[in-house]
């Protein structure tokens, strides 16, 4: 019997393993080692098992590529300066831009940065995008409808496309050259009064071997022109999918601009709970990155499972590893530190000589790259991209002998955003984790870590120059006289571990600790504290936290403004009946932005109107000029303390200011909606609403768009509640990817991510997440293959073709 059952069980693995190979789903690849199995779950995460580091990572391109196709060719071509190839010249200067700031040290010492196994994860990952691309350069009709508007076809990668830099948070420069214009206008104290520099007091004088006059040019055109996302004209598509002239586009708005006050918004909140402060006794980890809301988003999660690897999370898809997320050991997540990591420096040109500047009374000598950009409908187009010894040259003011350049911390190797987490990936405890931080470049952040052991920490990161004699705020000569004192070592940048308060929380405010003593390499420009004082309310409050109170704190709408500014309603003396009721309204007033609340439709009204006609009050044409909002917590600090601004009979100035504003804003809701008070909703398809715009979505046929786009929902908060929803009445920022991680129970995990993890329009997993997100819903992220076997969708196994 027991030969017989030794026979029966080797004949049943032989069959087994026959129909294994003979899988339907077994998709065949060549640059594969070993088999990879992936299992697709319900709400479109894959998780990926490899045999090997190669293989896994090979698996991670290949199915980021076949989920996000389109996304990745256009981040292609942003990051190889080829858009104009297919948009024509109006492209070029982004083009030019891209090249001007191409990364071109050595590649080798570049991917090695980033993990000791750098090269080959990163080459693995492009490989697999690569094998992706060649199956639908093989079938044509696996293409994306995307591909097929705009009469492209997607083309390979290479490990430069990865590291490009193109699209990270990575510096002030555009703040650097608007600060400057306002002292060349305003002059150093008077611009004072409008900035809220802090935590020290910046020197913001300027040099007087630079002529203020000259900084009005369009010095940072070709920086802005390679950052700026990419946007698409009827005349792109072709015209069997175009838009039809004078149609109404299915979309009722454009996406908007982002202005320099969306900037100041645009960040993220995370923090970190002690086992001490949750019901369960168990540490937390939370994170919620807002950025600009995209079609697809612009995260991707995965779940990575090989020797040595085990991590879930997200990050963006175009790069291999997981940037928020946690391993079998602990979690991590992350929030803007805003650092400075630029600078504009302004040369003296040698008249004789255009492409020699002046450099410690000598001429130094440009260096010269000369490229070919391709361009649609034209002739290739040569351009010559200049670079002093600080960095690329942006312009060239030749009339008057001038030239500017930025410099640029993350033109240094280990520069690429967010790279660096594929060391993060691997840390089992705190000291591993802080050790993985110091590689961590780009962008400035708080990274923040809570593990199984119960430990919490928090480590800020970023490349930071040392400036020893200048704030970096203003542009400086590039003489000689305003060097970097070299890199502060990011393990040395601000940084805690277990602190007594049982929790560490960061929303883009300015956390560095007064005792803290390396202030050469902190910047002075950070979000307003609203949300990190609202999270540190929430979190410091006493209570027993549970897994719905992290997901209650991800998406309050409180509004610490509204707590303050509201009282001073109260003191005024009101006229009219609608503003008299409107003011009576707000006295019972829980101050939450919520979506069908009234009240919250009066108050932003109000606060838009504070925010948006300081100058209609308090008049200064030539700041007007030069500043294009002020932050609400300097505002509120002129409300709240009128005698120190706004002179003689401050407090009269200071309510007549009140007053007007707010009877505007009643008007206004009253125009809009009509003179029934209790009707003006907050949340609405007119007033705070989201709607997802795909970058072809108003420019494609009214078939196509209805394809493409997301329906409008409604929403609540603004951009100052720790559930961001931005300062428009669309929403275009905010957090579309959020995790909180029950760290000792990791299948308790949550997340959410809009619209959905596909980018190809005929995937069900396209828009499969929007409602459920717009809702403030998450989905379980689960971690053990038991719980993702119970919820798999479908599994496919990656197989070597030879």
């Amino acid at each position: 019997m027991t030969i017989l059952r030794n026979t029966l069980l080797a004949l049943f693995f032989v069959i087994s393993a026959c129909k294994k190979q003979e899988d339907p789903n077994a998709i065949h690849l060549d640059g594969l080692t070993d088999t990879v199995e992936v299992i697709r779950d319900e709400v479109g995460i894959n998780h990926i098992y490899a045999n090997n580091q190669h293989d896994l990572f090979f698996a991670q391109g290949y199915y980021a590529a076949k989920d996000r196709l389109f996304q990745f060719e256009i981040w292609r071509r942003q990051a190889t300066g080829t858009v104009a190839e297919i948009l024509g010249e109006r492209e070029l200067k982004r083009d030019i831009g891209t090249r001007l700031f191409k990364f071109r040290g050595d590649m080798k010492t570049e991917m090695q940065q980033y993990h000791p196994d750098g090269e080959e994860i990163i080459t693995a990952y492009t490989d697999g995008v690569n094998a992706y691309i060649e199956e639908v350069l093989q079938n044509p009709e696996l293409l994306p409808v995307t591909f097929k508007a705009l009469g492209i076809l997607p083309q390979k990668w290479t490990p430069e496309v990865v590291i490009s830099r193109h699209q990270g948070l990575l510096g002030n420069i555009t703040d650097e050259l608007e600060i400057g214009r306002a002292v060349a206008q305003l002059g150093p104290e008077k611009t004072n009064e409008y900035y809220w520099f802090h935590p020290k007091e910046p020197k913001i004088d300027l040099d007087p071997a630079i002529n203020p006059n000259l900084l009005s040019h369009n010095i940072l055109e070709l920086y802005e022109a390679y950052r700026k996302p990419v946007k698409f004209e009827p005349e792109d598509i072709l015209p069997a999918y175009r838009v039809e002239t004078g149609l109404a586009l299915y979309t009722t708005s454009a996406p908007e601009n982002e202005s320099e006050a969306d900037k100041m918004w645009i960040g993220s909140n995370n923090w970190v709970t002690s086992p001490s402060l949750a019901a369960n006794g168990h540490a937390f980890m939370a994170n919620d990155p807002h950025r600009t809301l995209a079609v697809p988003s612009l995260r991707y999660w995965a779940h990575l499972s090989a020797p040595g690897w085990d991590v879930i999370g997200g990050g963006e898809p175009e790069i291999p590893g997981i940037s928020i997320g946690h391993n079998e050991y602990g979690a991590w997540g992350l929030t803007v530190f805003r650092t400075d990591g630029e600078d504009l420096m302004v040369y003296e040109l040698n008249p004789e000589n255009p492409n020699q500047y002046k450099y410690k009374d000598a001429w130094e000598d440009m260096e010269v790259i000369t490229e070919n950009i391709p361009v649609k409908n034209s002739e290739p187009k040569k351009v010559d991209l200049k670079y002093t010894r600080h960095g690329p040259v942006t312009y060239i003011d030749s009339t008057n002998h001038v030239a500017y350049a930025v410099r640029c911390a993350w033109m240094e190797p280990g520069s690429s955003p967010y790279l660096a987490s594929l060391r993060m990936n691997q840390a089992k405890n705190w000291e591993e984790f802080r050790d993985a931080c110091n590689f961590s470049n780009i962008p400035g952040e708080n990274m923040i870590w809570a593990d199984k052991e119960g430990n919490i920490g928090w480590q800020a990161v970023g490349i930071a120059p040392v400036r020893r004699n200048f704030s970096g705020l203003v542009p400086v000569p590039g003489d000689g006289r305003y060097e970097w004192d070299g890199y502060l070592p990011i393990k040395e940048k601000p940084h805690d571990f277990n602190p007594e308060s049982g929790f560490i929380s960061t929303a883009n405010q300015n956390v560095t600790p007064e005792s803290y003593t390396e202030w050469d390499a902190v910047g002075y420009m950070w979000s307003d504290p609203f949300r990190g004082d609202r999270l540190k309310e929430v979190l410091g409050s006493g209570k027993k936290l549970t897994m719905e109170d992290m997901k209650a704190l991800q998406n309050d709408y409180l509004s610490l403004p509204a707590r303050t500014l509201v009282p001073l309603l109260k003191e005024q003396t009101f006229t009219e009946e609608p503003a008299k009721k409107a003011v009576q309204l707000l006295s019972d007033w829980d101050f939450v932005l919520d979506k069908n609340s009234a009240e919250a439709a009066i108050y932003v009204t109000w606060e838009r109107e504070l925010l948006n006609s300081y100058f209609d009050y308090f008049p200064d044409p030539k700041a007007e000029e030069v500043i294009e909002y002020i932050q609400l917590t300097k505002l509120m600090q002129w409300l709240l303390h009128p005698e120190e601004k706004f002179g003689p009979n401050a407090i009269a100035k200071r309510d007549r200011y009140v007053t007007g504003t707010f009877a505007s804003a009643i008007n206004a809701l009253s125009e809009k909606f009509g003179e029934q008070m209790e009707t003006w909703k907050y949340g609405g398809p007119d007033f705070k609403h989201v709607q997802y715009i795909h970058p072809l979505g108003n420019v494609v046929n009214a078939e196509l768009q209805s394809q493409l786009n997301t329906v409008k929902m409604p929403r609540g908060g603004n951009q100052y509640t720790p559930g961001v929803t931005g300062s428009r009445d669309n929403q275009t920022s905010g957090a579309t990817f959020r995790i909180i991680v029950d760290v000792n129970d990791w299948d308790r995990s949550v997340g959410t991510n809009a619209p959905g993890q596909s980018g190809d329009p005929e995937s069900p997993f396209y828009k499969n997440l929007f409602e459920s997100w717009a809702n403030d819903r998450y989905f379980p992220v689960h971690y053990s293959r038991a719980k993702i076997d119970s919820t798999a969708v479908t599994k496919e196994l990656l197989v070597p073709s030879n």
